[in-house]
């Protein structure tokens, strides 16, 4: 691998989590063997910086671009992605690449990037970015999907397995729907109140989540929206429908789903909740989120 002057123009510079897609890190391993193989074939300058602890692709990136990075390209899945967002600064002087290979890849296929790690790191030597919205929370921020309720639940099953695979999602979906108790809370959605007792107070910028769940198919990452979904108390049958219709991405289709287009959103509870956001676990942090366009810029 090339290593250059971080300040030189037109080097990009590569965030890669070594454990995304599991494996052990082998699936890593032959990723970046491929993404060096076509960058040296170009003739494109690169460093390739691996991450080994908890939110230090965050601080990389903070640090690369105040050294005058000028793109930053996040090798992993939604998790790699996230953290990168939350260390980026200077968004007019830098831009995101993508190069999928974590277990879910939800936001990579929700602007529609190859899933083969040559042709996406092709999208990047050959595109141009583009904005895409983002979500901005007190002190975090989200790309894809935002949320609490049952998907808090199922992550927490989910991040109890030894084994991280899509089918463990699912499975981890199923017992919580089964088990699951309803929060009630207050959605303020561009300044107007509306009471819920729901499954979930979800706020789409991305169409899916754990693996390929289509919360909310209707979600444009460039549309200068963000989507509120919240799915009302049902019966046990009822739930069986809603887990089906969930996973053939026909959920805001049920009369017990209210589905709103807006920009910003405050979410009241009686007791501090747990916040999923791009699949990361927050607590402590207030539930209000806003949307941003035409900062952040994404080669797809």
């Amino acid at each position: 691998m090339f290593l250059l002057n971080l300040t030189e123009e037109n080097m990009l510079d590569f965030i890669a989590n070594p454990m995304a897609g599991g494996k052990n890190g082998k699936k890593m391993h032959s990723v970046l063997a491929k993404l060096e193989s076509r960058l040296k074939e170009r003739n494109v300058e690169y460093t390739i910086h691996i991450t080994h602890q908890l939110k230090q692709s965050r601080t990389k990136t903070e640090e690369l671009i105040k050294n005058g990075a000028t793109t930053i390209i996040a090798v992993g899945g939604d998790g790699t992605i996230h953290e990168v967002l939350n260390g980026f600064c200077e968004f007019d002087k830098c831009t995101l690449g993508i190069i999928p290979c974590g277990t879910g890849n939800d936001f990579a296929s929700a602007i529609g990037l190859p899933t083969d790690p040559v042709e996406a790191l092709d999208v990047i030597l050959d595109g141009t970015p583009k904005y895409t919205d983002f979500m901005q929370m007190p002190g975090v921020r989200g790309l894809n999907i935002i949320g609490t309720g049952i998907d808090v639940d199922v992550l927490k099953r989910y991040n109890s397995l030894k084994k991280k695979t899509k089918f463990g999602y699912t499975w981890s979906l199923i017992k919580t729907l089964l088990n699951f108790k309803y929060i009630e809370f207050d959605a303020v959605i561009d300044g107007k109140t509306e009471h819920y007792r729901s499954f979930i107070a979800g706020i789409a910028n991305g169409t899916r989540y754990g693996g390929g769940i289509k919360l909310c198919p209707d979600a444009n990452a460039s549309d200068n929206y963000l989507d509120f979904v919240a799915v009302k108390e049902m019966g046990l049958f009822r739930i069986i429908k809603a887990f089906t219709k969930l996973k053939k991405g026909n959920i805001l289709n049920m009369k017990e789903t209210t589905h709103k287009k807006m920009k910003s959103v405050k979410i009241i509870t009686d007791s501090p909740v747990t916040v999923n956001v791009d699949g990361e676990l927050y607590d402590g942090i207030p539930f209000e989120v806003e949307i941003v366009s035409n900062t952040l810029r994404i080669y797809r």
